[in-house]
Protein backbone atom coordinates (compact mmCIF):
# COMPACT_ATOMS: atom_id res chain seq x y z
CA UNK A 1 0.00 0.00 0.00
CA UNK A 2 1.17 3.35 -0.89
CA UNK A 3 1.36 6.39 1.38
CA UNK A 4 -0.02 9.21 -0.77
CA UNK A 5 0.78 12.72 0.17
CA UNK A 6 -0.86 15.74 0.71
CA UNK A 7 -0.32 18.74 -2.22
CA UNK A 8 0.88 20.95 0.04
CA UNK A 9 3.78 18.67 1.40
CA UNK A 10 4.62 18.19 -2.18
CA UNK A 11 4.89 22.04 -2.35
CA UNK A 12 7.87 21.64 0.29
CA UNK A 13 10.18 20.80 -2.40
CA UNK A 14 10.32 24.12 -4.01
CA UNK A 15 10.82 26.35 -0.86
CA UNK A 16 14.27 27.53 -0.42
CA UNK A 17 14.44 26.37 3.57
CA UNK A 18 12.28 23.52 4.82
CA UNK A 19 12.49 23.22 8.14
CA UNK A 20 13.25 19.75 10.70
CA UNK A 21 11.01 17.49 12.19
CA UNK A 22 10.06 18.68 16.11
CA UNK A 23 11.56 17.02 18.82
CA UNK A 24 8.02 15.23 19.64
CA UNK A 25 8.61 13.77 16.24
CA UNK A 26 12.13 12.88 16.48
CA UNK A 27 11.54 11.00 19.79
CA UNK A 28 10.20 8.24 17.65
CA UNK A 29 13.88 7.28 16.49
CA UNK A 30 15.32 4.27 18.41
CA UNK A 31 11.18 3.54 19.51
CA UNK A 32 8.67 3.00 16.89
CA UNK A 33 11.12 3.76 14.53
CA UNK A 34 14.61 2.56 14.36
CA UNK A 35 17.72 4.96 14.85
CA UNK A 36 17.73 5.73 11.48
CA UNK A 37 14.07 6.27 10.93
CA UNK A 38 12.59 3.23 8.94
CA UNK A 39 9.49 1.02 10.82
CA UNK A 40 10.80 -1.33 13.36
CA UNK A 41 7.71 -3.18 13.30
CA UNK A 42 6.93 -5.89 11.01
CA UNK A 43 4.50 -6.07 8.55
CA UNK A 44 0.86 -7.32 8.75
CA UNK A 45 1.72 -10.50 6.87
CA UNK A 46 4.49 -11.25 8.95
CA UNK A 47 6.70 -11.60 5.54
CA UNK A 48 8.54 -8.48 6.72
CA UNK A 49 9.85 -9.17 10.44
CA UNK A 50 10.56 -6.34 12.81
CA UNK A 51 14.17 -4.97 13.06
CA UNK A 52 15.57 -6.46 16.28
CA UNK A 53 19.51 -4.66 15.81
CA UNK A 54 20.49 -5.47 12.83
CA UNK A 55 23.82 -8.17 12.41
CA UNK A 56 26.18 -7.84 15.27
CA UNK A 57 29.94 -7.36 14.51
CA UNK A 58 30.72 -10.79 15.27
CA UNK A 59 28.38 -13.03 13.22
CA UNK A 60 30.81 -14.64 11.19
CA UNK A 61 33.95 -14.84 10.60
CA UNK A 62 36.61 -13.15 7.98
CA UNK A 63 38.25 -15.19 5.55
CA UNK A 64 42.04 -15.38 4.56
CA UNK A 65 40.62 -13.59 1.24
CA UNK A 66 39.00 -10.40 3.19
CA UNK A 67 35.39 -11.52 2.81
CA UNK A 68 33.06 -12.18 5.70
CA UNK A 69 30.82 -15.57 5.56
CA UNK A 70 27.80 -16.11 4.52
CA UNK A 71 25.48 -15.95 7.70
CA UNK A 72 22.82 -17.49 6.04
CA UNK A 73 24.33 -20.19 3.87
CA UNK A 74 21.56 -23.11 4.78
CA UNK A 75 18.38 -20.32 2.96
CA UNK A 76 17.29 -21.76 -0.09
CA UNK A 77 14.51 -20.07 -2.11
CA UNK A 78 11.15 -19.87 -0.89
CA UNK A 79 9.66 -19.42 -4.73
CA UNK A 80 11.57 -17.60 -7.63
CA UNK A 81 9.47 -15.22 -10.01
CA UNK A 82 9.96 -15.81 -13.86
CA UNK A 83 8.76 -14.46 -16.92
CA UNK A 84 5.62 -16.86 -16.32
CA UNK A 85 4.46 -16.24 -12.82
CA UNK A 86 4.87 -12.56 -12.41
CA UNK A 87 2.07 -11.70 -12.11
CA UNK A 88 1.28 -13.31 -9.00
CA UNK A 89 3.55 -11.00 -7.46
CA UNK A 90 3.23 -8.07 -9.71
CA UNK A 91 2.21 -5.97 -6.81
CA UNK A 92 5.55 -6.38 -5.19
CA UNK A 93 7.60 -5.98 -8.33
CA UNK A 94 9.14 -2.62 -10.03
CA UNK A 95 8.45 -1.49 -13.41
CA UNK A 96 12.03 -2.05 -14.39
CA UNK A 97 11.97 -5.67 -12.96
CA UNK A 98 8.72 -6.47 -15.19
CA UNK A 99 10.56 -5.35 -17.82
CA UNK A 100 13.50 -7.58 -17.42
CA UNK A 101 11.63 -10.64 -16.98
CA UNK A 102 9.96 -10.05 -20.25
CA UNK A 103 13.17 -9.24 -21.77
CA UNK A 104 14.96 -12.01 -21.02
CA UNK A 105 11.78 -14.63 -20.25
CA UNK A 106 14.25 -17.92 -20.15
CA UNK A 107 17.24 -16.39 -18.48
CA UNK A 108 16.03 -13.47 -16.00
CA UNK A 109 14.50 -14.59 -12.66
CA UNK A 110 14.14 -13.16 -9.04
CA UNK A 111 14.84 -16.11 -6.53
CA UNK A 112 13.25 -15.09 -3.24
CA UNK A 113 14.68 -15.68 0.26
CA UNK A 114 13.36 -15.40 3.49
CA UNK A 115 13.14 -11.72 4.78
CA UNK A 116 16.46 -10.61 7.14
CA UNK A 117 16.65 -7.06 7.99
CA UNK A 118 20.68 -6.93 8.94
CA UNK A 119 20.90 -3.46 8.57
CA UNK A 120 23.07 -1.84 11.27
CA UNK A 121 25.75 1.08 12.28
CA UNK A 122 27.38 1.87 14.90
CA UNK A 123 26.01 3.81 17.93
CA UNK A 124 28.00 7.24 16.69
CA UNK A 125 25.76 7.29 13.14
CA UNK A 126 22.40 6.47 15.43
CA UNK A 127 23.26 9.53 17.62
CA UNK A 128 24.12 11.51 14.40
CA UNK A 129 20.63 10.87 12.69
CA UNK A 130 18.77 11.77 15.72
CA UNK A 131 20.58 15.33 16.02
CA UNK A 132 19.74 15.52 12.39
CA UNK A 133 16.20 15.28 12.51
CA UNK A 134 15.70 18.41 14.50
CA UNK A 135 18.50 20.22 12.81
CA UNK A 136 19.52 19.40 9.10
CA UNK A 137 17.72 21.32 6.61
CA UNK A 138 17.86 22.06 2.99
CA UNK A 139 18.77 25.31 1.56
CA UNK A 140 18.76 26.75 -1.97
CA UNK A 141 16.04 25.11 -3.01
CA UNK A 142 17.12 21.97 -2.04
CA UNK A 143 20.31 21.96 -3.49
CA UNK A 144 22.29 22.25 0.05
CA UNK A 145 22.38 21.00 3.60
CA UNK A 146 22.94 23.12 6.60
CA UNK A 147 22.91 21.83 10.31
CA UNK A 148 24.21 18.55 8.96
CA UNK A 149 26.29 16.39 11.45
CA UNK A 150 28.14 12.85 9.96
CA UNK A 151 25.45 10.90 8.16
CA UNK A 152 21.88 10.63 7.52
CA UNK A 153 20.24 13.97 7.04
CA UNK A 154 16.50 13.56 7.33
CA UNK A 155 15.37 10.10 9.22
CA UNK A 156 12.19 11.01 9.18
CA UNK A 157 12.06 12.83 5.19
CA UNK A 158 8.67 15.31 4.68
CA UNK A 159 9.52 15.43 0.76
CA UNK A 160 11.35 13.95 -1.96
CA UNK A 161 14.35 15.95 -1.83
CA UNK A 162 14.81 14.63 1.73
CA UNK A 163 14.61 11.25 0.90
CA UNK A 164 17.08 11.49 -1.65
CA UNK A 165 19.62 13.46 0.55
CA UNK A 166 19.34 10.32 3.00
CA UNK A 167 20.53 8.05 -0.17
CA UNK A 168 23.73 10.75 -0.65
CA UNK A 169 24.40 11.61 2.92
CA UNK A 170 23.82 7.30 3.97
CA UNK A 171 26.69 5.78 6.32
CA UNK A 172 29.33 4.21 3.99
CA UNK A 173 31.92 3.51 6.68
CA UNK A 174 33.80 7.23 7.16
CA UNK A 175 36.69 5.68 4.90
CA UNK A 176 36.97 2.73 2.42
CA UNK A 177 39.49 1.65 -0.11
CA UNK A 178 38.38 -0.81 -2.25
CA UNK A 179 39.42 -3.17 -5.38
CA UNK A 180 36.89 -3.77 -7.71
CA UNK A 181 36.15 -5.18 -11.04
CA UNK A 182 33.85 -3.89 -13.73
CA UNK A 183 32.38 -5.37 -16.85
CA UNK A 184 30.58 -4.41 -20.03
CA UNK A 185 29.54 -7.53 -21.71
CA UNK A 186 28.34 -7.31 -25.21
CA UNK A 187 25.24 -8.83 -26.43
CA UNK A 188 26.56 -12.34 -26.73
CA UNK A 189 28.05 -12.25 -23.15
CA UNK A 190 31.91 -11.30 -24.38
CA UNK A 191 33.63 -8.72 -21.81
CA UNK A 192 36.75 -7.69 -20.97
CA UNK A 193 37.29 -6.55 -17.44
CA UNK A 194 38.39 -3.08 -16.29
CA UNK A 195 40.01 -2.87 -12.63
CA UNK A 196 39.61 0.25 -10.50
CA UNK A 197 40.99 0.86 -6.70
CA UNK A 198 39.06 3.24 -5.44
CA UNK A 199 38.81 5.53 -2.26
CA UNK A 200 36.09 7.48 -0.79
CA UNK A 201 36.83 9.50 2.51
CA UNK A 202 34.52 11.35 4.25
CA UNK A 203 36.20 14.49 5.66
CA UNK A 204 34.88 14.11 9.31
CA UNK A 205 37.24 11.24 9.27
CA UNK A 206 40.34 13.07 7.80
CA UNK A 207 43.38 13.43 10.47
CA UNK A 208 43.76 17.33 9.58
CA UNK A 209 39.61 18.23 9.23
CA UNK A 210 38.84 21.54 10.15
CA UNK A 211 35.62 22.90 9.84
CA UNK A 212 36.64 26.46 8.79
CA UNK A 213 38.57 24.23 5.38
CA UNK A 214 36.21 21.11 5.21
CA UNK A 215 33.10 22.08 6.12
CA UNK A 216 31.22 22.10 2.50
CA UNK A 217 33.18 18.62 1.58
CA UNK A 218 31.28 15.80 2.31
CA UNK A 219 33.67 13.81 1.04
CA UNK A 220 37.07 12.91 -1.11
CA UNK A 221 37.01 10.34 -4.26
CA UNK A 222 39.94 8.86 -6.03
CA UNK A 223 39.55 6.26 -8.73
CA UNK A 224 42.48 4.43 -10.36
CA UNK A 225 42.10 2.19 -13.24
CA UNK A 226 44.64 -0.81 -13.09
CA UNK A 227 43.80 -2.79 -16.04
CA UNK A 228 43.73 -2.95 -19.25
CA UNK A 229 46.89 -1.98 -19.69
CA UNK A 230 45.56 0.87 -21.92
CA UNK A 231 43.73 2.78 -19.08
CA UNK A 232 46.53 1.70 -16.78
CA UNK A 233 47.35 4.60 -14.36
CA UNK A 234 44.60 7.14 -15.41
CA UNK A 235 42.97 8.60 -11.90
CA UNK A 236 39.33 10.44 -11.39
CA UNK A 237 40.01 12.61 -8.29
CA UNK A 238 35.94 14.40 -7.16
CA UNK A 239 35.89 17.01 -3.90
CA UNK A 240 32.11 15.81 -3.30
CA UNK A 241 30.22 19.06 -2.00
CA UNK A 242 27.37 19.38 0.63
CA UNK A 243 26.17 22.68 -1.30
CA UNK A 244 26.70 22.34 -4.77
CA UNK A 245 24.77 25.40 -5.67
CA UNK A 246 27.68 27.24 -3.40
CA UNK A 247 30.36 25.17 -4.55
CA UNK A 248 29.59 23.02 -7.34
CA UNK A 249 31.09 19.35 -7.20
CA UNK A 250 35.24 20.02 -8.29
CA UNK A 251 36.76 17.20 -10.05
CA UNK A 252 40.25 16.52 -11.58
CA UNK A 253 41.47 13.88 -14.25
CA UNK A 254 45.14 12.36 -14.87
CA UNK A 255 46.32 10.68 -18.13
CA UNK A 256 48.85 8.44 -17.80
CA UNK A 257 49.30 8.69 -21.29
CA UNK A 258 49.95 12.40 -21.29
CA UNK A 259 51.11 12.75 -17.75
CA UNK A 260 49.17 16.05 -16.82
CA UNK A 261 46.41 17.04 -14.87
CA UNK A 262 43.54 18.76 -15.77
CA UNK A 263 40.16 19.94 -14.81
CA UNK A 264 36.92 17.51 -15.62
CA UNK A 265 33.91 19.78 -14.88
CA UNK A 266 32.11 17.00 -16.98
CA UNK A 267 32.29 14.73 -14.41
CA UNK A 268 28.80 15.01 -13.57
CA UNK A 269 25.09 14.75 -14.38
CA UNK A 270 24.77 12.60 -17.84
CA UNK A 271 28.23 12.92 -18.68
CA UNK A 272 29.75 9.45 -19.92
CA UNK A 273 31.32 7.83 -16.81
CA UNK A 274 35.16 6.77 -17.72
CA UNK A 275 35.21 2.72 -19.16
CA UNK A 276 31.58 2.19 -19.54
CA UNK A 277 30.98 2.14 -23.13
CA UNK A 278 28.73 4.71 -23.06
CA UNK A 279 26.61 2.48 -21.12
CA UNK A 280 25.60 4.76 -17.64
CA UNK A 281 26.57 8.55 -16.86
CA UNK A 282 28.00 9.98 -14.22
CA UNK A 283 24.92 10.49 -11.92
CA UNK A 284 24.78 6.83 -12.06
CA UNK A 285 27.47 5.57 -10.21
CA UNK A 286 25.99 4.61 -6.70
CA UNK A 287 22.99 4.58 -8.17
CA UNK A 288 22.57 7.98 -7.94
CA UNK A 289 25.51 11.08 -6.94
CA UNK A 290 25.65 14.18 -7.29
CA UNK A 291 23.73 17.34 -7.48
CA UNK A 292 19.83 16.87 -7.41
CA UNK A 293 19.42 20.56 -9.07
CA UNK A 294 17.94 19.15 -12.26
CA UNK A 295 14.90 17.90 -10.87
CA UNK A 296 11.49 17.77 -9.23
CA UNK A 297 11.54 15.12 -6.63
CA UNK A 298 8.11 13.82 -5.33
CA UNK A 299 7.84 11.48 -2.40
CA UNK A 300 5.13 8.99 -3.27
CA UNK A 301 5.30 7.53 0.05
CA UNK A 302 5.98 3.32 1.27
CA UNK A 303 5.72 0.32 -0.87
CA UNK A 304 6.49 -3.48 0.13
CA UNK A 305 9.20 -4.39 -2.76
CA UNK A 306 11.69 -7.48 -3.38
CA UNK A 307 14.43 -6.34 -3.42
CA UNK A 308 18.29 -7.25 -4.23
CA UNK A 309 19.48 -8.64 -0.26
CA UNK A 310 21.88 -10.34 1.49
CA UNK A 311 24.16 -10.67 -1.53
CA UNK A 312 26.87 -12.93 0.31
CA UNK A 313 26.90 -16.03 -2.59
CA UNK A 314 26.84 -13.25 -5.03
CA UNK A 315 29.93 -11.91 -3.01
CA UNK A 316 31.68 -15.16 -2.62
CA UNK A 317 34.97 -15.77 -3.80
CA UNK A 318 34.87 -18.94 -4.58
CA UNK A 319 33.40 -17.93 -8.01
CA UNK A 320 35.46 -16.25 -10.83
CA UNK A 321 34.07 -13.01 -12.70
CA UNK A 322 33.13 -15.50 -15.50
CA UNK A 323 30.51 -17.52 -12.71
CA UNK A 324 28.39 -13.90 -12.73
CA UNK A 325 28.94 -12.31 -16.12
CA UNK A 326 26.13 -13.78 -18.57
CA UNK A 327 24.67 -12.59 -21.87
CA UNK A 328 21.76 -9.99 -21.39
CA UNK A 329 22.33 -9.62 -17.23
CA UNK A 330 24.36 -10.88 -14.67
CA UNK A 331 23.82 -15.08 -13.60
CA UNK A 332 20.39 -14.63 -11.82
CA UNK A 333 21.07 -17.66 -9.86
CA UNK A 334 23.51 -16.39 -7.11
CA UNK A 335 21.02 -13.68 -6.22
CA UNK A 336 19.21 -13.44 -3.55
CA UNK A 337 15.76 -11.29 -3.01
CA UNK A 338 13.76 -9.71 -0.41
CA UNK A 339 10.75 -8.48 0.24
CA UNK A 340 11.35 -5.17 2.07
CA UNK A 341 9.88 -1.70 2.71
CA UNK A 342 11.25 1.02 0.37
CA UNK A 343 10.67 4.40 -0.02
CA UNK A 344 9.16 5.39 -3.68
CA UNK A 345 10.84 8.63 -5.10
CA UNK A 346 10.04 9.86 -8.55
CA UNK A 347 12.74 12.14 -9.88
CA UNK A 348 11.15 14.53 -13.28
CA UNK A 349 13.79 16.64 -15.45
CA UNK A 350 12.55 20.51 -14.76
CA UNK A 351 11.83 22.69 -17.72
CA UNK A 352 14.83 23.76 -18.98
CA UNK A 353 16.91 21.18 -17.38
CA UNK A 354 18.83 19.19 -20.07
CA UNK A 355 19.81 15.20 -18.88
CA UNK A 356 19.49 12.34 -21.03
CA UNK A 357 16.64 10.62 -18.18
CA UNK A 358 13.79 12.66 -18.16
CA UNK A 359 12.58 10.37 -15.25
CA UNK A 360 14.00 8.49 -12.48
CA UNK A 361 11.76 5.75 -10.42
CA UNK A 362 13.83 5.75 -7.26
CA UNK A 363 12.97 2.41 -4.59
CA UNK A 364 15.23 3.38 -1.37
CA UNK A 365 15.97 0.55 1.53
CA UNK A 366 13.78 2.08 4.67
CA UNK A 367 16.59 0.15 7.11
CA UNK A 368 19.95 1.83 5.48
CA UNK A 369 18.85 4.32 3.09
CA UNK A 370 20.42 2.86 0.25
CA UNK A 371 18.88 3.17 -3.50
CA UNK A 372 17.98 -0.44 -4.08
CA UNK A 373 16.29 -0.16 -7.84
CA UNK A 374 15.72 2.71 -10.14
CA UNK A 375 13.60 2.65 -13.48
CA UNK A 376 14.99 5.21 -15.69
CA UNK A 377 12.79 6.73 -18.58
CA UNK A 378 13.92 8.74 -21.85
CA UNK A 379 12.53 11.85 -23.14
CA UNK A 380 9.54 9.61 -24.76
CA UNK A 381 8.72 8.16 -21.63
CA UNK A 382 10.06 4.91 -22.62
CA UNK A 383 11.21 2.59 -20.38
CA UNK A 384 15.41 2.72 -20.74
CA UNK A 385 17.38 1.43 -18.65
CA UNK A 386 17.28 -0.19 -15.32
CA UNK A 387 19.64 -0.03 -12.27
CA UNK A 388 19.93 -3.08 -9.42
CA UNK A 389 22.02 -2.83 -6.65
CA UNK A 390 22.95 -6.24 -4.54
CA UNK A 391 23.34 -5.14 -0.62
CA UNK A 392 25.59 -6.51 1.50
CA UNK A 393 25.68 -6.03 5.67
CA UNK A 394 29.78 -5.58 6.54
CA UNK A 395 28.75 -6.88 9.68
CA UNK A 396 32.27 -6.77 11.25
CA UNK A 397 32.35 -3.22 10.50
CA UNK A 398 28.64 -2.56 10.75
CA UNK A 399 28.41 -0.88 7.20
CA UNK A 400 25.54 -1.36 4.90
CA UNK A 401 26.95 -1.50 1.30
CA UNK A 402 26.60 -2.76 -2.10
CA UNK A 403 28.32 -6.18 -3.25
CA UNK A 404 27.48 -5.19 -6.67
CA UNK A 405 25.66 -2.60 -8.78
CA UNK A 406 24.14 -3.52 -12.25
CA UNK A 407 22.70 -0.93 -14.78
CA UNK A 408 20.94 -2.85 -17.27
CA UNK A 409 20.00 -0.72 -21.49
CA UNK A 410 16.69 -2.53 -22.28
CA UNK A 411 17.34 -1.37 -25.45
CA UNK A 412 20.87 -2.20 -26.45
CA UNK A 413 20.54 -5.52 -24.56
CA UNK A 414 24.04 -4.12 -23.08
CA UNK A 415 24.60 -3.50 -19.25
CA UNK A 416 27.39 -2.51 -16.97
CA UNK A 417 28.29 -4.74 -13.78
CA UNK A 418 29.87 -2.68 -11.06
CA UNK A 419 32.02 -3.63 -7.97
CA UNK A 420 32.80 -7.07 -8.52
CA UNK A 421 35.36 -8.35 -6.16
CA UNK A 422 35.22 -12.00 -5.97
CA UNK A 423 38.79 -12.40 -7.34
CA UNK A 424 40.41 -9.88 -5.39
CA UNK A 425 42.66 -10.07 -2.20
CA UNK A 426 41.73 -8.23 0.89
CA UNK A 427 39.76 -5.82 -1.84
CA UNK A 428 38.23 -3.98 0.96
CA UNK A 429 39.88 -1.13 3.65
CA UNK A 430 37.85 0.56 6.46
CA UNK A 431 39.08 3.07 8.67
CA UNK A 432 42.52 4.09 6.81
CA UNK A 433 43.74 7.15 7.86
CA UNK A 434 44.24 9.43 5.54
CA UNK A 435 44.51 13.08 5.36
CA UNK A 436 43.33 15.84 2.79
CA UNK A 437 46.68 16.51 1.30
CA UNK A 438 46.74 13.30 -0.49
CA UNK A 439 43.22 14.47 -2.54
CA UNK A 440 44.48 17.54 -4.03
CA UNK A 441 45.32 17.75 -7.43
CA UNK A 442 49.00 18.13 -6.65
CA UNK A 443 49.09 15.10 -5.31
CA UNK A 444 47.09 13.58 -8.06
CA UNK A 445 50.12 13.05 -10.59
CA UNK A 446 51.88 11.25 -8.10
CA UNK A 447 49.17 8.52 -8.20
CA UNK A 448 49.30 7.46 -11.66
CA UNK A 449 51.12 4.32 -12.69
CA UNK A 450 51.63 2.70 -15.93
Amino acid sequence: MKLKLTLALSLLTTSSAMAAVSATEAAALGDTLTPVGAEKAGNATGSIPAWTGGLATDTGNVTAEGFINDPFPDDTPRFVITAQNYRQYQDHLAPGQIALLKRYPDTYRLPVYETRRTAAMPQAIYAAAARNATTARLVRGGNGLEGFDTAIAFPIPKNGLEAIWNHITRYRGGSVRRVVAQATPQVNGAYKLVKFVDEVVYTSNLTDYAPEKHGNILYYFKQQVTEPSRLAGNVLLVHETLDQVKQPRMAWLYSAGQRRVRRAPQAAYDAPIAAADGLRTSDNLDLFNGAPNRYGWELIGKKELYIPYNAYRLDSPTLKYGDIVRPGHINQDLTRYELHRVWEVVATLKEGERHIYARRHFFIDEDSWQIAHVDHYDGRGTLWRVGEAHAEQYYDVQVPLYAVETLYDLISGRYVVMGMKNEEKNPYTYNFTAGSGQYTPAALRNSGVR
